[in-house]
C-alpha cells in the first residue's frame, strides 16, 4: 500500500508531520525528492479537506461589566 493511500487514516499531528517532512525532501533531489514532489498535493488536499469538515469555532462576544457605582460619602 502507498503512502498516499494511507493519507486519510493518519491523524492529524503525523500528517503534518508528513507534509514537513516532504517539503523539506522536495530540494533533496533524487528519488525523494521526485515521491516528496507527487505527495505534497495530496498531503495539502487532505489537510484542506480535515479543515473544511471542523465546525467553525463559536466565540461569545466580550461582555464589559458597567462600572461600579460611585459611593459618595455622607459626612
Amino acid at each position: 500500500m502507498a503512502i498516499g493511500d494511507k493519507l486519510s487514516s493518519m491523524d492529524d499531528a503525523s500528517l503534518k508531520t508528513l507534509k514537513a517532512n516532504a517539503s523539506r525532501l522536495q530540494f533533496s533531489g533524487g528519488a525523494q525528492s521526485e515521491a516528496a514532489l507527487s505527495l505534497l498535493p495530496l498531503i495539502e488536499a487532505e489537510l484542506a479537506e480535515r479543515l473544511s469538515r471542523k465546525p467553525a469555532k463559536v466565540t461569545k462576544p466580550r461582555v464589559r461589566k458597567a462600572p461600579a457605582a460611585v459611593v459618595a460619602e455622607v459626612a
